[in-house]
């Protein structure tokens, strides 16, 4: 069972996303045409093959909108579904169901994309040993959920933030003296509270950094040639990562030179949403009998 983010992080999330919807006028059309007391059924379904995720997130657009809500999810998050899949049903009034449609569809397509484009890099890997994971290149204000999809997908997540692990960067070394003066200078402030990462971009700086005791060596936009070169020199001695130019295409052959993690901005930043729909079927008002 993969946690989901906490509570507060989701409902933060999906209020500022219905705000951005709402704002002070509400959904006009909605209102101007749907009466209030109609009630109907709405059925989640997926339009594509993929991996499903933010199921509950999605929910939380209705719930927050009206707690008379009723919803029986059918295929949780970590399901891998087909076109035409009936993902959930979803029960209450129908101007609930018309006002977060979008906000839910905009969520669930958005997470279950990254879902389906890790899972799918995760498998061209399998028996590699390698390790996918994802970037702090996510949506401002959705790391939490976009990070939580990639787990879901299969992979592992890197740093979440500036605040959790020391990643020692180009533009670090370029005003700083020394791969081991940055090394040396990040030890010695977080001791052993974090990893000490550094990114290198040569396999002729990979004894430097080894030397001054970096934890993690960042291959960066090396060919699998080099991979293979850089691999066998640190011998284990650090995690090695290879970040840079990952596709789909190219990912089997840099996972085949014995890199530890494969890191992939494009899991967060270039996911195509999974295409999901939400239709409406109209149902009489709670309690109010059949003629």
């Amino acid at each position: 069972m993969i946690a989901p983010p906490p509570r507060h992080v989701i409902a933060r999330v999906v209020v500022a996303a219905l705000a951005e919807d709402l704002a002070e006028g509400g959904d006009l059309t909605t209102e101007a045409v749907i009466d209030s007391s109609v009630h109907a059924t709405a059925q989640l379904v997926s339009r594509e093959a993929g991996r499903i995720a933010g199921i509950d997130i999605g929910l939380e657009v209705f719930r927050q909108i009206d707690e008379r809500i009723v919803a029986e999810v059918l295929l949780p998050d970590g399901s891998d579904v087909s076109n035409d899949s009936l993902i959930a049903t979803i029960h209450g009034p129908a101007r609930a169901l018309l006002t977060g449609e979008r906000v839910c569809l905009n969520l669930v397509g958005r997470l279950s994309g990254i879902a389906t484009a890790t899972r799918t890099l995760v498998a061209e890997v399998a028996e590699t040993g390698a390790q996918i994971a994802d970037t702090r290149k996510t949506t401002p204000g959705l790391r939490a959920l976009e990070k939580y999809a990639v787990r879901v997908g299969g992979g592992r997540n890197h740093r979440f933030g500036l605040y959790d692990a020391v990643l020692i960067k180009d533009n670090h070394l370029a005003i700083t003296e020394s791969i081991t003066a940055a090394i040396r200078s990040a030890k010695e402030v977080v001791g052993r509270a974090a990893k000490i990462e550094i990114e290198i971009d040569s396999v002729e700086l990979i004894a430097e950094a080894l030397s001054a005791g970096a934890d993690i060596i960042l291959l960066d936009n090396m060919h699998p040639r080099e991979l293979k070169k850089a691999v066998t020199i640190i011998q284990g001695r650090a995690v090695s990562e290879a970040s840079g130019g990952v596709t789909l295409e190219t990912v089997r052959a840099i996972a085949a030179t014995g890199v530890d993690i494969i890191s992939v901005g494009a899991l967060t930043h270039s996911a195509p949403q999974l295409d999901v729909a939400l239709e409406l079927d109209r149902r009489l008002p709670l309690g109010q009998a059949q003629s």
